[in-house]
């Protein structure tokens, strides 16, 4: 049941809320397969300390909001890992899809594949 109203939370909505080391930070997502993915760095948006706790495969704090009124729909822990961008091209482009506005949109996937860093957030049930 829970996972349920994430996703659809998730799908919804195309931001979010992660509580990071920085404090709480509002972030683009995507999501695909089961989990959040979000990119940071290389000229996308910063999210200070992701990557280190990702790489770690730590936990982060998830919020979803309504997109009708701003109410808060659910919060949840998920366990954060670094993407190996190569070895999930669908995650990563079902993310570029959902990038508004990038000043590169043909390079953007070779852009973060040498710059940023593609982090899945799964939610802990």
């Amino acid at each position: 049941m829970r996972l349920a109203v994430i996703e659809e939370g998730a799908k919804k909505s195309n931001v979010l809320w992660l509580g990071l080391p920085s404090g709480l930070r509002l972030a683009w997502h995507v999501w695909h397969d089961g989990a959040v993915y979000v990119v940071t760095g290389g000229g996308e948006q910063s999210l200070p300390g992701l990557t280190e706790v990702a790489a770690g495969r730590g936990e982060v704090e998830v919020v979803l909001r309504s997109k009708d009124n701003g109410a808060e729909l659910v919060r949840f822990p998920a366990v954060a890992e670094v993407v190996d961008q190569a070895a999930a091209p669908e995650a990563v482009a079902a993310l570029a899809k959902e990038r508004l506005n990038a000043r590169d949109a043909a390079g953007l996937t070779t852009r973060w594949a040498e710059g940023s860093t593609v982090v899945r957030l799964v939610p802990r049930a």
